[in-house]
C-alpha cells in the first residue's frame, strides 16, 4: 500500500509533512474531492451487539439501519455532493466517502449494491470506506480487493488508540486486541489503509498518545487522521464536559502533542487529517477545533520553530509495513 507513497517527495515542495492533496495529486493527476455519503448503516455498539448507545463523543441518532438501500437515493446524495463541491471548486473527478456509521455493518448484497451504484457515476474515481476494525470480516475484505482491482479504493479503520481503557471509557465495545487483529488481515490486501486516530481522550498522558503513535509507525497504514476530542450536542461527552468531568486540551497543548505524534510516523503515511471539527451549531467545545486553517498554520509555525518535520524521531522508518 505504501510504495506509491514513498515516492512522494513532500519536503522539497515546501511540506512539514505529507498532506493528502499530494497522495491524490500523484494517483489522480488533477484535484478530487471526497463526496460523504450515507448508506443507512448503524454501528454495533448502537444497536446493542456489542453495547448500547454508541461511542461517547458521537451523535448517533441519525444512525438508520436498512438492508435495502435504494439505488436513486445514493445517486441523488452523489449528485447534491458534486454540485455543492462545484460551486466551490472547478473539480471533474470525485471520491465515493461512505462516512456515516459503521460502512461495512450489514450484508454483502447491501455493500455490493452501494458501491456499485456509487461508482456507475463515471465521475466518480474512487471508493472510500469508513468502519470499525471489529466490523471488517473476510468476505469484506474480499469483495473490497475486487474493487480495488478497478478503481482506488480506501478503507478507513477507526482505530481511535491502543488503549484499553481509554475504549472502555468510550464505551466502543472492543479491546486493542480485536485491532490488532483487524491489521494482521487487512496486509497485503490490494486497496489502501487509512487509521483514525483520536488524541486527547480522558487519562491518557503525552506518554500514551506517543505509545499509540509509535504502534501506527509499526503498522505503517497508507494514511493516518488525527483528531482531537471535541463534544457534539446530545451526547454523552457535552453532558461530561459541562459537568467539569472531562476537560478537552487548549489548542496550544494540542498543537504539541500533535507535532510530537507527526514526527514519530513514517515518511510515507499520508497525513489526512490533523484535527476534528462539527457545524457550529452543534459544536459544545473547544471552539478553536472551528478554525482549520489557523490550526495548520499554528502547526506548521510548531515544526518549522522546532526545525523538524515527519518522520524526525520515527525509529520504524524505511520498514516493511508490519502487522503487530
Amino acid at each position: 500500500m505504501s510504495s506509491v507513497l514513498a515516492k512522494v517527495d513532500w519536503k522539497s515542495q515546501g511540506f512539514r509533512y505529507f498532506p493528502l492533496k499530494l497522495h491524490y495529486q500523484r494517483l489522480f493527476a488533477t484535484r478530487v474531492q471526497k463526496i460523504s455519503l450515507d448508506g443507512g448503516f448503524t454501528c454495533p455498539n448502537v444497536d446493542g451487539t456489542v453495547a448500547i448507545g454508541g461511542c461517547t463523543f458521537c451523535d448517533n441518532r441519525a444512525f438508520s439501519p436498512s438492508r435495502r438501500v435504494r439505488r436513486d437515493a445514493i445517486q441523488a446524495q452523489i449528485e447534491r455532493g458534486i454540485t455543492g463541491l462545484r460551486r466551490r471548486y472547478k473539480l471533474e473527478k470525485f471520491i465515493a466517502y461512505f462516512q456515516p456509521a459503521t460502512n461495512t455493518y450489514g450484508p454483502l448484497d447491501k455493500l455490493k449494491t452501494l458501491w456499485d451504484t456509487a461508482l456507475e457515476d463515471p465521475r466518480i474515481v474512487g471508493l472510500v470506506v469508513g468502519t470499525r476494525p471489529d466490523c471488517v470480516p473476510d468476505e469484506v475484505l474480499d469483495l473490497l480487493d475486487e474493487y480495488a482491482q478497478k478503481t482506488y479504493v480506501s478503507l478507513e479503520l477507526g482505530i481511535q488508540t491502543i488503549h484499553d481503557a481509554s475504549l472502555h471509557w468510550m464505551n466502543r465495545g472492543h479491546d486493542h486486541a480485536v485491532s490488532m487483529e483487524a491489521m494482521q488481515r487487512v496486509t497485503d490486501r490490494g486497496f489502501e489503509v487509512s487509521l483514525h486516530v483520536m488524541l486527547g481522550l480522558p487519562g491518557e498522558t503525552s506518554e500514551m498518545m506517543l505509545q499509540t503513535a509509535d504502534q501506527v509507525a509499526k503498522w505503517n497504514p497508507a494514511g493516518v487522521k488525527l483528531h482531537n476530542l471535541y463534544a457534539v450536542e446530545r451526547t454523552p461527552l457535552a453532558d461530561q464536559v459541562r459537568a467539569g468531568e472531562v476537560r478537552l486540551m487548549e489548542l496550544a497543548e494540542y498543537i504539541q502533542i500533535l507535532a510530537d505524534f507527526i514526527e514519530r510516523l513514517p515518511e510515507q503515511i499520508v497525513i489526512e487529517r490533523i484535527s476534528g471539527d462539527a457545524p457550529p451549531k452543534n459544536l459544545v467545545a473547544p471552539e478553536w477545533c472551528l478554525h482549520k486553517g489557523s490550526i495548520i498554520r499554528s502547526l506548521t509555525d510548531e515544526l518549522v520553530r522546532r526545525d523538524s518535520y515527519q518522520g524526525k524521531n520515527c525509529r520504524m522508518q524505511g520498514l516493511p509495513r508490519e502487522p503487530s
